[in-house]
């Protein structure tokens, strides 16, 4: 009787192992195609959020732009050489342009070549520098606390 009952025990654990294997073989190739979709789904959460960061920056800027625009008048127009011959008729470098615009000199230097145009705020910043003399936009460059070069090696002979 001890052979029937190991002959039985085996039988049985062989359709048991079987049941098994065909129960967990859903879920063992299911597995991967979960991971692969959690993965992609987290790809894209992260370019939405992206996305909606950016966009919550163009918001800003444009919250902010219609109130310098509304500065601006409807007759001025921009032009590369106009930033240039303003620029050396207030005797002022492309630095310390910049610095009374509020952009970079690398930013000067690409309107200036007709590369890149100024932005809403950027435009009217220039207009309100148009009728500026040489002493005025000295006057100015010193009110935005850009001081040059020649004052900090004043501080340094002071010290």
């Amino acid at each position: 009787m001890t052979t029937f009952a190991n002959a039985l025990k085996d039988e049985v654990r062989r359709l048991a192992r079987k049941e098994i294997k065909a129960a967990t073989a859903r879920t063992a190739r299911a597995v991967p195609q979960y991971r692969r979709e959690i993965a992609r789904l987290k790809r894209q959460l992260r370019d939405q959020e992206r996305k909606l960061s950016l966009l919550e920056k163009q918001v800003q800027r444009s919250a902010v732009a219609p109130a310098s625009a509304g500065e601006v008048d409807s007759g001025s127009r921009f032009s590369a050489r106009s930033v240039k011959a303003q620029r050396r008729r207030t005797g002022l470098s492309a630095a310390d342009y910049a610095r009374l615009v509020g952009v970079s000199p690398l930013t000067v230097y690409h309107w200036e070549s007709g590369k890149t145009r100024p932005r809403q705020e950027q435009f009217a910043a220039l207009v309100g520098l148009r009728g500026l003399g040489k002493r005025e936009a000295r006057a100015k460059l010193e009110q935005v606390g850009a001081t040059g070069r020649k004052t900090t090696r004043a501080r340094r002979r002071k010290r």
